[in-house]
């Protein structure tokens, strides 16, 4: 199959099954879910509706107790755990409500680290990760270390990190939890900057605001996908 024209994700009937007799829960019952190329995908839900453990299988932090999963055209049932964590670090880029940097670290130090496990030479991760704060509005921020950032622009460190590796696919989950309003809006900005550049992002949210700036909103509950509506327009 053409790369071009392979989705980014195709889950196939997948469901993770917890427990067994009278106490099994099934926290994913049954989804099948395509993301083309280019797609921009809110998954929301109430707690307990199953969104983050899609995420997690999405994510290739879980894998499901039963049905097929393909990221990019790799099985991931198929790989071992040293298989899948190079999928995570080389196809995805994780952007996480905490944002996960490393405190003591500068910002440019931060966005280099999935480049220094992938093993890339020190001179060419200083300058990917320079063009990725660059491209998230931070090039003037890059010696600085988290504390000395605003909540905004840690999170855009923290995209900048996701996006350095180049992924196929950019994942966050509950990215604005922890922004303020006009935090919030830089980012989802800067998300509809990426997309439409071409990346392919899924958001897990609870919130509207968030949700109604993608292109494609997924609604589950009970561990099902409720509904799958495509915005006619995307709000700016």
């Amino acid at each position: 199959m053409n790369g071009a024209r392979r989705p980014v994700i195709a889950l196939q009937a997948v469901a993770k099954i917890y427990g067994s007799g009278d106490t099994v829960v099934r926290a994913v019952d049954g989804v099948d879910l395509v993301v083309e190329r280019g797609d921009y995908v809110a998954i929301m839900g109430a707690s307990g509706s199953g969104k983050s453990t899609l995420m997690n299988i999405i994510g290739c932090l879980d894998v499901p107790t039963r049905g097929r999963y393909l990221i990019d055209g790799v099985d991931v049932r198929r790989l071992d755990e040293k298989r899948q964590a190079i999928v995570r670090n080389r196809k995805i880029g994780f952007v996480f409500q905490s944002f996960n940097l490393i405190p003591r670290t500068s910002a440019v130090g931060n966005v280099e680290l999935p480049l220094a496990y992938a093993g890339v030479r020190p001179a060419e991760r200083r300058r990917r990760a320079l063009a990725a704060l660059e491209q998230v509005g931070l090039a003037g921020r890059a010696g600085h270390r988290p504390a000395q950032l605003s909540g905004g622009q840690q999170q855009r460190v923290a995209i900048a990190r996701a996006l350095v590796t180049d992924p196929v696919l950019l994942l966050a989950d509950e990215p604005t939890g922890a922004l303020d309003s006009q935090s919030t809006a830089d980012v989802l900005a800067l998300f509809a900057d990426l997309n439409a550049a071409g990346r392919t992002l899924v958001v897990i949210t609870h919130e509207d605001e968030v949700g109604e700036r993608a292109r494609r909103v997924l609604r589950m509950r009970d561990g099902r996908v409720q509904s799958d509506v495509r915005s006619a327009a995307v709000v700016q």
